[in-house]
């Protein structure tokens, strides 16, 4: 059983940089996209971006288009989300997952993901 754990959160200043990391465990890591999502105070947790196995290809939301970038290193089993200039809007707890296998392409749904990690708390003042 795959297990995921984020790191990197903290509190940083609007217009501030954090780079959040996912270590999994097992041997089948390069076999699965991997995605990261956030979830504020008071809201459903929503996609944030995600990268396909072969890192080729990656896809955001579009409220963080531009300023996030997520990459990946297969040999060490970990997934990046490098966040700059950064929005108070942006204050959520950031969890990773791996899309599940059989769904589709591009997805940004919650449900087909899992392998749920404990989340990460970034804070962004004003």
């Amino acid at each position: 059983q795959v297990q995921l754990v984020e790191s990197g959160g903290g509190l940083v200043q609007a217009g501030g940089s954090l780079r959040l990391s996912c270590a999994a465990s097992g041997r089948t890591f390069s076999d699965y996209t991997m995605g990261w999502f956030r979830q504020a105070p008071g809201k459903e947790r929503e996609f944030v971006a995600a990268i396909r196995r072969d890192s080729g290809s990656t896809y955001y939301a579009d409220s963080v288009k531009g300023r996030f970038t997520i990459s990946r290193d297969n040999a060490k089993n970990t997934v990046y989300l490098q966040m700059n200039s950064l929005k108070p809007e942006d204050t959520a707890v950031y969890y990773c997952a791996r899309q599940s296998r059989g769904t589709p392409y591009y997805t940004r749904a919650t449900t087909n993901f899992e392998a749920w990690g404990q989340g990460t708390q970034v804070t962004v003042s004003s």
